[in-house]
């Protein structure tokens, strides 16, 4: 290896000039280097370099104090970085490429967000619009939170002496850092590093307000000067501390698939009991003042559930229920007809009242908890699929099997006994999602194939596991991305055909074959769709399921022709669908996130978007056959209704459809269910701009109850799926709590 010398940097620059002062471009590639070879006084007086290429070195982290005013772009890809917190000096750097790097996981690109307030282009992707969502939108909420933390745990400043400053800031980091929660579990690493910052900014602002103050001043109250009153996302109890995730890479473990029996199954909460008003509305139990660090909504006493909203008086603040908000944001489950204005007053047109399915909580469960602890109330569940229509009648358990996934395991569950009848467990992953399909198993001496039903599953590892689950065998995987898996979605039509969408903003289609009777098997690609960013629902539209899809992203709604032919298979988006809410709010990148997608029909589609407090509901047959916007590639969806829908800053609360019962169902942010059935809605289409439909009814969190405790708060409902028929509901939690409906007929 050569040493660093000023004469070898003039040698290495291009185009050649005389002075260090003067270089532009230098290319140190494939050199062998190690940051301790990088001599920072040196290459400090490259005051005017603007590209330098690393790539293919040793190197770990750049040296402390290298000051590159004008550096643009910069090339480290194929090293060994660990710490991107060391390019915190290269202010003007515009495009970084990390790639080839093992150690860098999805929590380092984020830090570099933040870090770099001028990056635009990573690993060759434009991440413009991702970086200012990172750098502002969410910078802004997590601030809210650090505030709120503040304001309800610490408040006043207590600045006597230095030591108890340094006290209280290392007290109000860890309280932040523990109690602070955002986005999936796969960024809390980030969410940890950027939370610890804002609450050392905040704890300065006001130690300088405090010196600023006259000396005869009361201590500053945090709240009063600030008046934030933004929402927790996630309230926590004080003794549930998160604990740190692990993103360094690991060695490949097999997973331990085993049985339950119902006595084993662990974390089963008990039910508080459920009164039913006359209609079978579903009421929240009276919750206890004495565990105010849970957060729990308070009881709810309305005397009649099926009353319209329009009709019921409106709540006195010191009842302490929230007031009735134009948005639906109700303190209670009602079922309504009526919708609802602006200001609260129902609105001149009215609805036929759609019929009414009645739910009722069967069971609460912790199946998911770490080192099965009763305690765990930190794990975050996000998705969950039943079992899909079996071949033949003989499956007697068809309809109330489901599968969930969360944390590092995947449950099979009984909805109506609440048994755990498998459990599958990775030491170091985190699963984010998982696709129930049936695929051809060959047997040996000429018999014919037999269905073979298998699960799939994959998170942060971007791995994709295949789980036999009659056969309690786990019996491949193979690798889909280099990046975490956001989404799996199996092809309806021909069970074998998997997408997967991951967090390097590709959709992917896979061929996982069938299976042996040895359980050997071969996954091969088909196609790569481009997409602008991480991929969070995938759909396949009902009429056209082998030629188009649906990607809800984080930066929008994109189509994409899926037909396989011998064309190219590297492909980009035909055309985005847009809504009305983009209009309204265009600079803010934050309202174009679909985080919710669905079909109730072969041709009509519920999207939300999370920071809007309705769902759309659009036609996709009327919407395709637009004409599009040449400069965009766009389209307008025509919409057909809005649902009215919870007003909240959380994100990936994913909603569910039931086709057959012309229902949907979404969670919110403190536990409840909106529920809609549109049976009297659809066939209508009338819908007028700026009229809000109300949900059929909203039901509460039905608060179970640990062994001698209080109830458990209401969490954000992450996901929610309905089964065949609508027999039975899963919601799943980010409090590592699935939650089991059942429907019950009308007497």
């Amino acid at each position: 290896m050569e040493k660093i010398t000023e004469t070898f940097l003039l040698e290495m620059a291009s185009p050649k000039t005389k002075t260090l002062e003067q270089i532009k471009t230098l290319k140190l590639s494939r050199l062998g280097l190690k940051c301790k070879d990088l001599p920072v006084k040196l290459l400090s007086r490259l005051q005017s370099l603007e590209s330098w290429d690393l790539c293919g070195n040793r190197i770990e982290e750049l040296p402390r104090g290298l000051a590159l005013p004008t550096l643009r772009s910069l090339d480290l890809s194929d090293n060994k970085m660990e710490d991107v917190t060391t390019l915190d000096s290269l202010t003007s750097l515009e495009e970084l490429k990390l790639e080839g790097n093992i150690y860098i996981t999805v929590n380092d690109e984020y830090k570099l967000m933040v870090l770099l307030p001028k990056l635009k282009m990573y690993n060759g992707k434009d991440i413009s619009s991702r970086a200012d969502h990172v750098r502002h939108t969410s910078r802004n909420i997590l601030h809210n939170r650090v505030v709120a933390i503040w304001d309800t745990k610490f408040g006043l400043l207590d600045t006597n002496t230095l030591k108890k400053v340094d006290d209280m800031e290392r007290e109000f980091v860890t309280t932040a850092q523990c109690s602070i929660q955002f986005g999936r579990n796969s960024t809390k690493d980030y969410t940890r590093w950027r939370v610890g910052i804002l609450a050392k900014e905040y704890l300065r602002s006001l130690l300088q307000r405090n010196e600023e103050s006259d000396k005869g001043q009361e201590p500053i109250n945090a709240k009063k000067n600030n008046g934030i009153n933004s929402p927790v996302k996630r309230k926590q109890a004080p003794v549930l501390l998160h604990q740190d995730l692990q993103l360094t890479p690991r060695k490949k473990a097999r997973g331990d698939a085993c049985s339950s029996s119902a006595k084993d199954t662990p974390g089963l909460l008990l039910l508080t009991p459920q009164k039913t008003g006359p209609a079978g509305a579903i009421r929240a139990s009276p919750r206890k003042a004495a565990a105010p660090q849970l957060a729990a909504s308070p009881a709810v006493r309305a005397k009649t559930p099926r009353k319209s909203l329009a009709e019921q008086p409106q709540p006195k603040e010191e009842s302490g229920r929230p007031k009735l908000r134009a948005t639906g944001d109700q303190g209670h489950a009602t079922s309504t007809g009526t919708p609802i204005d602006v200001e609260g007053s129902p609105s001149k047109r009215s609805c036929v009242r759609p019929q009414r399915v009645q739910l009722k909580p069967l069971h609460v469960l912790q199946c998911h908890s770490k080192r099965n602890s009763p305690e765990d109330f930190s794990t975050q569940l996000w998705a969950c699929v039943f079992q899909p229509l079996p071949h033949s009648g003989r499956d007697t358990s068809w309809g109330r099997l489901a599968a969930t996934c969360g944390g590092d395991s995947l449950c099979l569950i009984d909805c109506e006994t609440g048994r755990m009848m498998r459990k599958y467990k990775v030491p170091g992953e985190e699963f984010f999602t998982l696709g129930w399909s049936t695929v051809q198993m060959s047997r040996e001496n000429g018999a014919p194939a037999r269905p073979c039903s298998i699960l799939a599953a994959g998170g942060k590892r971007g791995l994709v596991k295949l789980i036999h689950l009659q056969a309690n065998v786990a019996y491949g995987e193979f690798r889909a991305s280099r990046k975490a898996l956001a989404i799996l979605q199996f092809s309806p039509r021909q069970g074998n055909l998997l997408f997967t969408g991951a967090y390097d903003n590709k959709i992917t289609l896979w061929d996982i074959g069938g299976v042996d009777s040895q359980y050997n098997y071969k996954a091969s690609q088909l196609m790569v769709l481009e997409c602008s960013s991480t991929p969070l629902h995938l759909r396949l539209p009902p009429g056209s399921p082998d030629t188009q899809l649906l990607a809800a992203t984080d930066s929008g709604l994109h189509c994409f022709n899926t037909q396989l032919n011998p064309g190219s298979m590297k492909r980009t988006a035909e055309m985005e669908i847009t809504f009305p809410i983009y209009e309204q709010k265009d600079k803010d990148p934050r309202y174009h996130c679909i985080d919710g997608l669905g079909f109730l029909t072969d041709d009509i589609v519920a999207s939300k978007c999370y920071l809007q407090p309705s769902i759309y509901l659009w036609s996709w047959g009327k919407t395709r056959g637009q004409s599009r916007v040449k400069k965009s590639g766009g389209v307008a969806a025509v919409l057909l209704a809005e649902l009215q829908w919870a007003t909240t800053d959380v994100p990936y609360l994913a909603l569910s459809t039931c086709p057959e019962e012309a229902y949907l169902v979404c969670g919110d942010h403190s536990g409840r269910l909106w529920t809609y059935s549109l049976h009297n809605l659809l066939p209508a289409h009338n819908h007028q701009p700026g009229e809000l439909v109300p949900p059929t009814e909203v039901l509460e969190w039905p608060a179970p109850l640990m062994k001698a405790s209080s109830p458990v708060g209401g969490p954000s409902i992450n996901s929610v799926a309905m089964g065949q028929g609508l027999s039975y509901l899963v919601a799943l939690s980010d409090k590592n709590m699935v939650v089991v409906w059942k429907r019950e007929d009308s007497s």
